[in-house]
């Protein structure tokens, strides 16, 4: 009986001939399968990989084939077992008259075991015998490229890739993957580019897994309009390509475009995976956004899975730098499992909100709980003294460090150190560990000495550290700003007018101050001297004369010290009204009831008079108002604030 003839597409006419008395169910029959197998995948699956060798080595060798020793090799790699993997390898050297060791997919499963086994030298002699005078096809070239790149030799992987290409082996998408990976780690756009270039000529085109990688290398790159043209050019997007995407915007510090991004991938139901958490929590936590991180703290609450220790660190650090240390320390205690991150997270919080006596309890846990501190513990710690003004526990500290827990002091310890004497008065003690350190000190360690000097009003010396800073970070515009506030603060006009050229000479200009302020889910931003429309509002006008009226009562006077320009008193009071934290507070009075916290946050250091009216306000509204500056937290209360004036 003859079967109708099928075209190809190569024009190739078949025809299929059957005999009449043939059985038709032998085509469905499924091939016997070997019971050696069977018994290997067996122990192997169980983890049993000494018993499956031992059956491999006993038996004969007619009863082995390709299968026997891709499934062995298989669990050698998943166990990373390098020892047992050398057997197989041995065995299939002496046992199999080179049947299988020529075979491409024990070739792959070869390399690929000394590669994730640390055994790259290794990796690369299989590779290079397996590959030979013999077209192998792009699974054998990938294995051997990823292995590089699991060793950041990322250079190494590329070259592959290109010799791969000289062989004239069309490339697919486990090859395009690993070429732009290879890209994103030597930050090579061109290569990257070329392998775009592939993969948009390619007849499959590229998949999730490519466009993703994709996404990847021109984000590392820098190409962010790459980013957002291949993102909304791809067939479809998974929770990593959203990821990237979000990302991209977390790098670029570029917050409501994260969040927007978030809104958008659940409006389009993609769902979520921890790493999207971790990024938005991240956002949170630099600009202040406790009611977007609350929010994400309930959908992991309401989730199924269980959070990993990386999210709920990243949610105690968002409740930490939203100054909500009593949320902090809620999830920290029921948190089953914490890694040095978490301790270190909730001290630094506590030492940033002004409460370094529970910092020091928490530190005390730690290490009776056989926890051991590392640098950034004592970094946390450091600080948090001198914002404290605690010099002596400053000093003990920083020798527990090595004495207790052979911790090698960084730049960054020291810098903490020279700010501890240097904000104590001891200035002399802070130019001796300047000295003495070992190693160059770094631009940190010369800007606390020069913050020092402002604070205790040492010229002669602030202009010998500003020469060192401007030598080290001459674009660098807080050192030009600090040397300006010195000379201003000493009435030393010429100097400042000396510095202020300086800036305008290499186009230096100063950060404008900038304060925003979250009521709901909005957020509102606040520009030193802007606000015009709010300002000029009857409800401000209202709120503000009431405080004004109110704190001059009670014996509030503006400290026109603060503004450090050559200008008349009247205008700098005038300006000291402008500032952002004060337009932010007022907004906040006005737009939230009674007892709720006002959090305000600021890009620059709160200024002295700011801080006074602050607390005045408090007192008069009986109103908590939390403000985040670049240095800590203000906690301002009943007239009070947390840095008891010592900031």
């Amino acid at each position: 009986m003859a079967f109708p003839a099928i075209s190809l597409p190569t024009n190739i006419t078949v025809t299929a001939t059957i005999k009449p008395n043939s059985n038709l169910k032998i085509l469905n029959k499924n091939p016997p399968k070997n019971p050696f197998n069977s018994s290997l995948k067996s122990l192997t699956k169980s983890g049993k990989l000494d018993e499956a060798l031992q059956l491999l080595e006993s038996q004969e060798s007619s009863k082995i084939d390709s299968e026997s020793y891709t499934t062995l090799l298989h669990s050698c790699i998943l166990n990373k077992s390098v020892e047992q993997g050398h057997r197989v390898y041995l065995h299939l050297l002496l046992n199999s008259n080179n049947r299988y060791v020529n075979d491409d997919v024990i070739l792959t499963k070869l390399i690929t075991l000394f590669s994730v086994c640390d055994q790259l030298d290794e990796a690369r002699r299989v590779f290079e015998h397996g590959v030979g005078n013999k077209d192998r096809p792009e699974s054998v070239w990938v294995a051997m490229g990823i292995g590089y790149s699991r060793k950041g030799c990322f250079r190494e992987a590329l070259l592959v890739y290109c010799e791969m290409l000289e062989r004239f082996i069309e490339p697919g998408n486990f090859a395009f993957s690993m070429a732009l990976k290879a890209c994103s780690g030597v930050l090579d756009l061109r290569v990257g580019r070329g392998v775009h270039g592939q993969i948009v000529k390619s007849e499959k085109g590229g998949d999730q897994v490519v466009y993703n990688a994709l996404l990847g290398m021109y984000n590392e790159c820098g190409c962010f309009r790459d980013v957002l043209k291949v993102f909304e050019e791809m067939p479809e997007r998974n929770v990593v390509s959203w990821n990237s995407l979000i990302a991209v915007f977390v790098k670029k510090i570029q917050v409501f475009e994260a969040f927007e991004t978030f809104r958008r991938m659940q409006g389009e139901g993609v769902g979520y995976s921890w790493v999207t958490f971790t990024m938005i929590l991240a956002v949170c936590s630099q600009v202040t956004y406790l009611y977007y991180g609350r929010e994400i703290h309930s959908q992991i609450v309401k989730s199924n899975k269980v959070p990993d220790v990386v999210l709920l660190n990243s949610l105690l650090d968002m409740y930490a730098k939203c100054g909500t240390m009593e949320y902090c320390r809620r999830v920290f205690e029921r948190m089953k499992y914490r890694d040095v991150t978490s301790w270190n997270t909730v001290i630094n919080g506590y030492a940033i909100n002004g409460l370094m006596g529970e910092s020091m309890k928490l530190f005390d846990d730690m290490v009776g709980g056989g926890v051991r501190p590392d640098g950034v513990t004592y970094i946390a710690l450091l600080s948090g003294c001198s914002h404290a003004g605690l010099a002596d526990l400053g000093e003990e500290l920083f020798q527990s460090m090595t004495g207790d827990f052979g911790i090698r002091p960084s730049l960054e310890h020291y810098a903490c150190l020279v700010d501890i004497l240097g904000r104590a008065g001891k200035i002399k003690e802070a130019l001796q560990v300047v000295e003495k350190m070992p190693g160059k000190p770094s631009g940190s360690i010369w800007g606390s000495l020069l913050n020092s000097c402002r604070l205790h009003g040492n010229v002669s010396l602030a202009e010998l550290v500003a020469e060192q800073l401007f030598e080290m970070e001459p674009n660098n515009c807080g050192n030009y700003v600090m040397l300006s506030n010195i000379y201003a603060n000493a009435g030393m006009w010429d100097g400042v007018k000396k510095v202020r050229e300086m800036m305008e000479n290499k186009g230096i200009k100063k950060e404008a101050g900038c304060s925003w302020i979250q009521v709901r889910n909005k957020v509102h931003t606040f520009m030193a001297g802007g606000g015009f429309e709010f300002r000029n509002s009857d409800e401000y006008k209202e709120v503000w004369d009431e405080l004004s009226e109110a704190i001059e009562k009670m014996g509030y006077k503006p400290d026109t010290r603060v503004v450090l320009h050559d200008v008349s008193e009247e205008t700098k009071a005038e300006w000291i009204c402008g500032h952002s934290e004060r337009l932010a507070t007022v907004f906040g009075l006005i737009q939230t009831g009674s007892g709720i916290p006002i959090r305000v946050t600021k890009n620059i250091r709160i200024c002295a008079d700011c801080h006074s009216w602050m607390k005045y306000v408090s007192e008069i509204t009986r109103r908590r108002i939390i403000v985040r500056d670049t240095n800590r937290f203000h906690h301002f209360d009943q007239g009070k604030c947390s840095c008891n004036d010592y900031w």
